[in-house]
């Protein structure tokens, strides 16, 4: 069953970390790169960016990933700076198509930008302020949409740009951290991913599920 649940579950191979790797071996580093930076800027929240860092954690813990071919130390440490750099740069990329078009994204509707969302964005970034850029950054689509919605705000571009990095860091460190520290301590975790995916998943889900509760709180 191993590599069958979550794409069961999603409906597309390529949400499965496991299925990447199978594809690209350890040119998984920079399509990774390449997923993260889109997911964080370029309105396309529909990838698995927090079961795929997690699985690129465990996957330089277990060595079917090799940067330097040095030690696991060193290459984490790379990764780590690599992947918080593409998720840094998504978001002022984010930011900066939310300046320039983000108002006639909004009045379009598309398909590809719906209205509910930037709404439900808006809302977000109200309530939080600042802190939303970081706290964002650990909820699915609020991650893709709250750099659009910040630029479409005309939020300083210094307090973005300080906000966004420390996002980008907390979210990358810890999840990916995650991954390594199981898949260095957990010998069995390579082979129960599934497992541990659908966890990260539920993890996602609090924070939407917990403001969700609040606002039904309020209304009663």
């Amino acid at each position: 069953m191993r590599g069958l649940v979550v794409p069961l579950l999603l409906g597309l191979n390529w949400m499965n970390p496991d299925w990447l790797l199978q594809q690209f071996g350890p040119s998984l580093v920079w399509v990774s790169l390449l997923m993260i930076f889109v997911e964080c800027g370029l309105l396309f929240p529909f990838l698995p960016g927090d079961t795929l860092l997690f699985a690129l954690g465990l996957f330089v813990a277990t060595g079917d990933i090799s940067l330097l071919s040095g030690s696991h130390g060193v290459e984490l440490a790379l990764a780590l700076g690599m992947f918080t750099a593409a998720a840094f740069l998504g978001n002022i990329a984010g930011f900066e198509i939310g300046r320039l078009i983000g108002p006639r994204l909004y009045r379009r509707d598309s398909r590809l930008l719906r209205r509910r969302h930037l709404d439900k964005t808006h809302a977000f970034f109200q309530r939080h302020g600042n802190r939303a850029i970081v706290i964002g950054r650990f909820v699915p689509f609020i991650r893709t949409y709250i750099t659009l919605t910040a630029g479409v705000a005309r939020m300083e571009r210094r307090r973005f740009v300080l906000w966004s990095a420390l996002g980008a860091t907390a979210w990358v460190a810890s999840i990916t951290l995650l991954g390594y520290f199981l898949g260095t301590t957990v010998p069995s975790m390579k082979d129960n991913i599934d497992s541990a995916i659908l966890a990260i998943l539920a993890f996602s889900a609090l924070p939407a599920a917990y403001h969700w509760w609040r606002r039904r709180q309020t209304q009663t």
